[in-house]
């Protein structure tokens, strides 16, 4: 099992940059595929970004490929999803996923732990 903590979301401006942080618990954070989804009022939740157990592998949904980096440091237990160029359709709850899962898939999988979720704000 594995808890995760989100950290680093805020209010910026149209432009700006901003890195989320994952914290996760557990010896066995290196097993676990991970993610990064976000929920807008009234929207539904969706894949943002995902990265591989070793980092070697990322998905990245088209609406933020080129602006996103996510990354991970498995001795840190943590993953990263450094935003840049944010837009206001930015605007969102991020949260972090974990799921054991070696397929190719990231983004059509069910993760099966999540964090509490970080609030990013982005003004136009």
């Amino acid at each position: 099992q594995v808890q995760l903590v989100e950290s680093g979301g805020g209010l910026v401006q149209a432009g700006d940059s901003l890195r989320l942080s994952c914290a996760a618990s557990g010896r066995t954070f290196s097993n676990y595929k991970m993610g990064w989804f976000r929920q807008a009022p009234g929207m539904e939740r969706e894949f943002v970004a995902a990265i591989s157990w070793s980092g070697s592998s990322t998905d990245y949904a088209d609406s933020v490929k080129g602006r996103f980096t996510i990354s991970r440091d498995n001795a840190k237990l943590t993953v990263y999803l450094q935003m840049n160029s944010l837009k206001p359709e930015d605007t969102a709850v991020y949260y972090c996923a974990a799921v054991i899962d070696y397929s190719g898939n990231y983004r059509d999988i069910e993760y099966d732990y999540w964090g509490q979720g970080t609030q990013v704000t982005v003004s136009s």
